[in-house]
């Protein structure tokens, strides 16, 4: 008897405990939300813009979440846009401040952030940047300021975009790890990398050609910005005209080269403040709260924005990747939605699963039956990225998106060599004549590389076909401009594989036009699981991203890179739709 009345006394002792927990978790929940509700914005504010981590499209946040906000502080593309617009019509916002060091964003996403402050600009507020060193892509965005300083001891990067493939022949023969690959014939550049050990010249021409069109692109916005021309800007990039502040002020790169204290009291003067005054700044970050409440479109009409956003791999999908689980979905809800009369779907995707990208592209082209559908490219809308997005009535994309790479191929490791090396030998039973297709251990059969190529082939002609019927071309035309080749935005606008040059605000338009909306809301879909959602799922999802963050702070951003793309190859099942290498343009 005592040991049940002990044992009642211990669970009652222990729920209560949770209880009290749980009450004091809420607790903080709610002195985090009202922490949130008292950021203070003072008449003659400045807005402190400064992006110190990676950049999204889309972060999807489900605002129904109560415990979203303890491990998610994100903030994706569209967050960004919004809230510079919401400080444009803020009166309590006199202007913006930058002081951005190493964005890490996509030059399309770059670009999209730079057209809106010029559009804040318009509203008589002034823009102002100070930095202690500016990358050219920092550089890019920096110039929409109205004045643009420098560190004193500083340093800045002028000369020019470049861009780095590696190669692993020789890797693959010193260590018997090799890539089987199997791609369509006339595909030159696919795989390159696991072929050979030098770049091809048609593959040189293509990289060449792409990233001096979007170095155009760049130079046309900074002299329009700076007052100086392309050819002036060329020869600045040439003769390394702005390595130093020095060099960079006689350049007209930027205005001076003062330290921060400095740059602060110049900010007083804009503002027509006393050297002894304090400057209220708003931090970026809380500022987004602040413009989080306030919706610029409204209605009760709907325009749905659907975002897909990284690799493309089968199964549910996220943020991260894409999958067709939950992008299906998406559009499916947009479709059954009455209040959504028109579809947009966003696409920053270097490619990945052929499978996969027809799957979303048939969901794309069923959901055209019923709503207008627009796509808008962002960074990269490369292979199957570009596959999963020709189904749209009108295709927008960036100038400087990196767009088509239209061609598949199959790559599968093989350690036969190095089993040999160390002693180890498979062998293999099976029922019937092809029951082993494929085995790690073993050279790749004809007949299995047989079997494969016909798939390669085949998809390859199903991507034309889709690719020809989208862009209404024939699909001779489509060959001649497929191979796995990359263009530029501007580029893909000239040879027909986009319709227009615009951001995602233009295609959002574009999509009200074509259902005669003059007023409409936004409607943003997926909703991504929070951290805390995974964590309690599967104890995981936190745990890895912490995990991640350790490992890039350890080794750094570059080699970071490295790994992810390594374990992305070596992850890659059946035939693949992607851009044949990772381009960092730097």
């Amino acid at each position: 008897m005592n040991f049940l009345r002990n044992l009642l006394a211990a669970i009652l002792g222990c729920l209560v405990a949770f209880g009290i927990l749980l009450g004091m978790f809420f607790i903080f929940l709610a002195l985090i939300g009202n922490a949130e509700d008292a950021v203070v914005v003072k008449d003659g504010s400045i807005l402190e813009l400064s992006f110190t981590e990676p950049i999204k499209d889309y972060v999807g946040k489900d605002e129904t979440d109560p415990f979203g906000g303890l491990w998610d502080n994100e903030v994706g593309l569209d967050d960004i846009l919004h809230t510079i617009k919401v400080a444009k019509e803020d009166d309590r916002i006199a202007g913006i401040s930058m002081t951005t060091s190493f964005v890490q964003a996509g030059m399309a996403q770059v670009q999209e952030i730079r057209k809106t402050l010029l559009d804040f600009k318009s509203a008589e507020k002034f823009i102002y940047a100070h930095s202690d060193f500016y990358t050219q892509k920092d550089y890019y965005l920096a110039t929409v300021a109205d004045e643009l300083y420098l560190n004193p001891v500083g340093a800045m990067d002028f000369k020019g975009l470049a861009t780095e493939v590696l190669y692993y022949k020789d890797l693959q023969e010193k260590t018997g790890v090799k890539m089987e690959v199997i791609r369509h014939g006339k595909y030159k550049s696919a795989v390159e990398p696991y072929l050979a050990n030098n770049m091809s010249p048609e593959n040189r021409t293509q990289i060449k050609e792409l990233i001096t069109s979007i170095w155009d692109v760049m130079l046309g916005e900074i002299g329009s910005s700076r007052g100086m021309s392309g050819e002036r800007l060329n020869m600045i990039a040439d003769t390394l005209g702005g390595r130093t502040p020095e060099y960079a002020v006689k350049s007209n790169l930027i205005d001076g080269k003062v330290y921060f204290d400095e740059y602060e009291v110049l900010l007083k003067n804009r503002m027509g403040m006393d050297e002894s005054e304090e400057l209220n700044y708003v931090d970026f970050q809380d500022y987004v709260q602040v413009a989080g409440k306030k919706r610029l479109l409204k209605g009760k009409n709907k325009i749905a924005v659907v975002y897909a956003q990284g690799e493309i791999y089968y199964g549910e999908g996220g943020k991260e990747f894409i999958g067709q689980g939950l992008l299906t979905r998406a559009l499916q809800k947009a479709v059954e939605n009455e209040n959504v009369k028109a579809i947009v779907m966003r696409v920053n995707s270097p490619g990945g699963s052929a499978l996969v990208s027809d799957i979303i592209w048939r969901e794309v082209e069923l959901a055209k039956k019923v709503k207008p559908v627009v796509v808008s490219f962002g960074n990269v809308a490369a292979s199957g990225g570009y596959y999963i997005g020709v189904a749209g009535d009108k295709i927008f994309a960036e100038p400087t998106t990196i767009t088509g790479s239209i061609g598949v191929f199959g790559t599968i490791p093989n350690i036969n060599e190095l089993a040999g090396n160390i002693g180890i030998n498979a062998e293999q039973v099976g029922t019937n004549k092809n029951s082993i297709d494929y085995s790690l251990f073993e050279p790749m059969s004809d007949s299995f590389r047989s079997v494969v190529q016909e798939g390669i082939e085949n998809t390859y002609e199903t991507f034309l076909e889709r690719v020809a019927a989208g862009r209404n071309m024939t699909v001779a035309a489509v060959d001649s401009l497929a191979q796995g080749r990359v263009w530029s935005g501007v580029d893909a606008k000239e040879n027909g594989l986009i319709d227009e040059l615009g951001s995602l605000d233009n295609a959002i338009e574009a999509a009200a036009e074509m259902v005669n909306l003059s007023s409409y809301g936004i409607r943003k879909y997926p909703k991504y699981k929070s951290d805390f959602q995974r964590l309690m799922e599967d104890l995981g999802g936190a745990k890895s991203k912490i995990g991640e963050a350790l490992i890039q702070e350890e080794i750094g951003i570059e080699a970071y890179q490295f790994l992810k793309e390594f374990k992305q190859i070596t992850e890659q099942r059946g035939i693949q739709a992607k851009m044949p290498f990772s381009l960092n343009i730097k």
